[in-house]
Formats: structure tokens, sequence, C-alpha cells
């Protein structure tokens, strides 16, 4: 990454820094007391910092979905009902199949890729068939994924004594490893280590991913270079909708341990900023959700210890995708 690259995301930063504490200041409250409170609460101690990487856990998976679509020339805004899809093929497999952990765990992620698999899959298909726009069609199938889980959670797998709409909690043996007691901080974030690694080996080294990046820059090139673009989309489109559901596998089997609901707190949604911020790299990536996870985290210390309200956080995450978003698209245009 060149140093012009590193600067402008620094910059889309800076920037929501300086207007968050205008609007921080306007509302009565002192910034940097503001910054340093949410500062403490994301990295101010062990359970704080656990606290920030189960967050980022999932922001790396999600990142990835966004990223992986877009560098094949697409935009996936369908990553929220991916995750959806995702946790309940994850939490079905993790409710209803029997297995020791050894074998239950590799099982429900591979159920939580395939259920965002088939939800992007779906896209990638009327893309390819009807020419159909991937942005209108993830966006409707953010709907019916976010409805569908409803559906489950309040008739076929709600939880038989219980009154609130979600599944029974998974067996024990589905639960990702615990890596730090007293903490919700499991294998998850290891995972996703892994899955960076994966993702930057994919695009530098892999005949698919060069014929993805192709495919990404010129469609028409590629056809002529002999690149298969249907297939590419298709299989950017799976991929990108496996990992958006690996993040839902992540809530279900690491955090939550179940399926609810109000599975996603618009998860679905940073992706977007999350990948863009990170130049759709994988170390970008990797930096950028730890960022959005201090602020998802950290934004508890300021609810609990200060007058703020957190809407003032999502105003900062707001900013930061405005002024990333704005950049990307002034540059696309020249």
């Amino acid at each position: 990454m060149t140093i012009k690259k590193m600067l402008k995301p620094l910059l889309s930063i800076l920037l929501a820094l300086i207007l968050g504490a205008i609007v921080i200041v306007l509302v009565g409250e002192n910034p940097l007391e503001i910054y340093a409170a949410m500062f403490r609460g994301a990295f101010g101690s062990t359970n704080a910092v656990a606290g920030t990487l189960v967050k980022t856990t999932t922001m790396i998976f999600v990142g990835l979905s966004y990223g992986f679509a877009y560098r094949c020339g697409l935009v996936n805004i369908g990553i929220e009902g991916q995750l959806y899809m995702g946790g309940l093929f994850s939490a079905i497999a993790a409710i209803y199949v029997r297995l020791p952990a050894v074998l239950h765990v590799p099982v429900c992620l591979i159920a939580g890729f395939a259920g965002g698999a088939l939800w992007g899959g779906i896209v990638g298909w009327l893309k390819n068939r009807f020419k159909a726009s991937e942005m209108i069609t993830t966006v409707m199938m953010n709907y019916i994924a976010i409805y569908i889980v409803a559906f489950m959670v309040n008739g076929p797998i709600k939880e038989e004594k219980g009154t609130y709409p979600q599944s029974e909690s998974i067996q024990e043996s589905a639960q990702l490893m615990n890596l730090l007691p007293k903490t919700q901080l499991t294998i998850g974030i290891l995972l996703a280590a892994a899955a960076i690694v994966i993702y930057t080996l994919y695009w530098r080294r892999t005949a698919a991913g060069f014929q993805m990046s192709v495919t990404g820059d010129n469609q028409r090139v590629a056809e002529y270079a002999g690149i298969p673009v249907k297939r590419m989309v298709l299989l950017s489109m799976l991929i990108s909708g496996g990992l958006g559901g690996l993040a839902g596998s992540m809530e279900v089997l690491g955090v939550q341990h179940k399926v609810m609901e109000g599975l996603s707190a618009g998860y679905g949604f940073d992706g977007i900023a999350v990948s863009l911020l990170g130049n759709n790299g994988g170390a970008g990536i990797f930096f950028s959700s730890l960022l959005f996870g201090a602020m998802r985290y950290g934004g508890n210390a300021i609810q609990m210890f200060t007058s703020l309200p957190i809407a003032v956080i999502y105003i900062l995450q707001a900013l930061v995708i405005l002024f990333v978003v704005v950049d990307t698209f002034r540059l696309e245009r020249k």
C-alpha cells in the first residue's frame, strides 16, 4: 500500500473525529474527555480489549465479504441478510445436529458459510441470468432474510418455554472455544485472522483471483481475454456471501449462543465502510475492523460513564463512512 493510499483513510478518520468533536461540543460535553472515555472503554483493561476483539471478529468477516465482491466489480449491500442466513444455518446445525465438538464446530461453520453463500449466489445468478443490478437485489434480499429469521424464531425453531423470539441455546459442543475466561473472546478471532491471510493470498497468488480482478477492472477486456465472466461473477458472490454468513456464525457460535430476531446490530452495513476504509486489502480491513470494533465496544463506556448518548458513536461511524465513500467515488469518476 502506497503512502498516498495510507493517508486517505487516516484523513477520513481525522475529519470524522474533528466533526464529531464539534457535535460533542454542541451538546455540552468535552470531546477530549469523551474520546478518552471511549479509548479506555475499548482498550483500558484486559476485558475491554477482549470485548473490542469480539466486535473486531465480526467486522473482519463483513469487511472481507464486501471487499471480495467489490474487487470483482460488484457492490454487495446484502451482507446483513447473508449474516442473518449464515447465523440461522449455523444455529440449526448447532441445535439439532449431534456430534463431538471436534466435528460439530466445523460443521456449524460450513453450514453458516453455506447459508450466506446461498443468499449471495442467488444475487449472482440473477445478475447473470437477467442482468439484475446487484445493488438492488442485495438490498431486497436483506429484508427477505431478516423476515425469514423472524418467522423461524417465532415459530419452527422458537424455544419451547421462552417468551422471547429466539431459538433454543446451541449445544456446548457447537460453541467456539473460549480464549479468555469470563469474556466472550473465542477462537473466532483466530479464524478471522486466518481468513485475512487466505483472502490476501487468494487475490495475490491464485489464477481465479487474477481473473476476478480483471473482471472487476473491465468485463469487456476480461471477455476478450477468454475469462469466463459470468462464472467469476457467480463465484465472487458465492464466496462474498459465504464470508458474510461466517460473520453470522461468529455471533451465534461465539457470542449469543442462539439465533434471535435482532441477530445483527447493523454489522453487515458496517462491512461496507470497513472494507472501503481498508482499501479492500487484507491488512487494511484488519485495522479498519479494529477501529470499528473499538468504536462499537468503547461506545458502551460512553453510554455507561457519561451523559452522552450512544448515538454520537453512530454519528462518528457515519462521518467516517461519508468521507470514505465520497473519496472513493470521486476517484472512480476520475
